[in-house]
């Protein structure tokens, strides 16, 4: 759980990935979003697949800000091979935390053993990088939630992540739903599909137990840290 009496401005960015996933993205696009990640001090920059690795690298070299490539977008409904050679294809090409979507249709047809082994195979395949697995619980029931993030855990995957941000976010009791399954694992939630308000979604969202927001207006709710404190939505800085 985050301790917002000791976050400030400075290190607020650090609760939030920014996530840049337009059809029409350009190279010239990547790179002026990456200042601005630099600029807000965010944990990762994220795009929807390894294209983009190379330039996101380059931007970023120097800084402490992850290179977030996207497996699997947007249905994960590639095979485990096939996922397995995006993670090692991003990862020789700079990415330094990888956003993998599950098989929503596989876990619909109870095939856990399956989906355990891609998710080991996308493990191993990942190496050093930080490894994420998105579920889009918009189209789960909150059984298949439950039994997502368990799989989840198990596998050794270091974040569960309610969406993709393609279709509907997650709802509250979603999110409370994950962080009371992982609790007592080492596998952490992660937010994206934040609906409007965002600025106040989000920060609830960190208030029940999510620790990292992933969302294309991080900087705007990065500003607004001061107007949720005034409001009481976030707790007051202590330093």
């Amino acid at each position: 759980m985050l301790d917002f009496t000791k976050i400030d401005k400075s290190n607020i960015g650090k609760c939030f990935d920014y996530a840049i996933l337009p059809k029409d993205t350009t190279e010239g696009v990547i790179r002026k979003e990456c200042k601005i990640a630099v600029k807000y001090n965010v944990k990762a920059f994220c795009f929807s697949s390894s294209y983009w690795t190379r330039v996101v690298a380059e931007e970023l070299a120097g800084t402490d800000i992850l290179v977030g490539a996207g497996i699997g977008f947007p249905f994960g409904q590639q095979t485990s091979a096939v996922k397995a050679f995006e993670a090692e294809e991003a990862v020789r090409m700079g990415a330094t935390v990888l956003d993998n979507v599950m098989n929503v249709g596989a876990l619909k047809d109870k095939k856990y053993s399956e989906i355990l082994q891609e998710f080991k195979d996308y493990k191993k395949a990942a190496g050093p990088a930080i490894t994420k697995m998105i579920l889009d619980v918009a189209f789960l029931t909150d059984e298949e939630i439950a039994t997502s993030c368990k799989l989840i855990a198990e596998a050794g995957i270091d974040w569960a992540k309610s969406a993709t941000g393609q279709y509907e976010g997650p709802t509250l009791e979603q999110v409370l739903l994950m962080v009371d399954t992982l609790k007592g694992t080492d596998t952490k939630v992660k937010v994206s599909g934040i609906k409007f308000p965002r600025a106040q979604n989000a920060y609830i969202f960190l208030m029940a137990g999510a620790e990292l927001i992933g969302t294309r207006d991080a900087p705007k709710i990065i500003e607004s840290l001061d107007t949720m404190r005034k409001i009481g939505v976030v707790p007051q800085y202590k330093g």
